[in-house]
């Protein structure tokens, strides 16, 4: 079998034809631990997000339900498994199947981040389009907030 490209990420595993994709990928600061789980926690936690994204996740929690949509709890990011070098976040629900990996490349000191989604039916179309619009600029956003925090004072 040939190698992988180097874009390949344990998100696409189970959802190898999906309706969304977004990867972002930012230097490991240099001390930084290059744990892929600690980075998917720091990335996905709630502190980790600017006020504006923590705002935004605070009205789609007031708003999802009035199209059928489960309000997201504070597990919903939870790691699944780590397996070379990638941590994965998986979450089936009503209205989508989302994969986070978060890999780690320790030749070139980056930390990339995929997202993918399946949407199911017209709850995950509702759901989604206005989500996909800003979408790369909250993982850029995160991403760039947990690398902060993640660097040695």
């Amino acid at each position: 079998m040939p190698p992988l490209p180097a874009f390949w990420s344990l998100a696409l595993e189970d959802v190898p034809r999906p309706d969304f994709v977004d990867v972002v990928a930012a230097p490991i600061p240099p001390g930084a631990t290059d744990d892929p789980r600690v980075w998917a926690e720091t990335v996905f936690a709630t502190s980790s997000g600017p006020v504006w994204i923590r705002f935004a996740f605070a009205v789609r929690q007031l708003l999802v339900p009035l199209i059928g949509v489960p309000r997201g709890g504070r597990d919903t990011f939870a790691v699944s498994r780590v397996q070379d070098g990638e941590a994965l976040i998986s979450v089936d629900d009503r209205h989508l199947d989302f994969r986070a990996g978060v890999a780690i490349d320790t030749e070139t000191q980056l930390v990339r981040v995929t997202t993918v989604v399946q949407l199911k039916g017209w709850r995950g179309r509702a759901y989604f389009t206005p989500v996909s619009v800003v979408h790369p600029v909250v993982m850029q956003s995160m991403l760039r907030r947990a690398s902060a925090r993640l660097a040695p004072s």
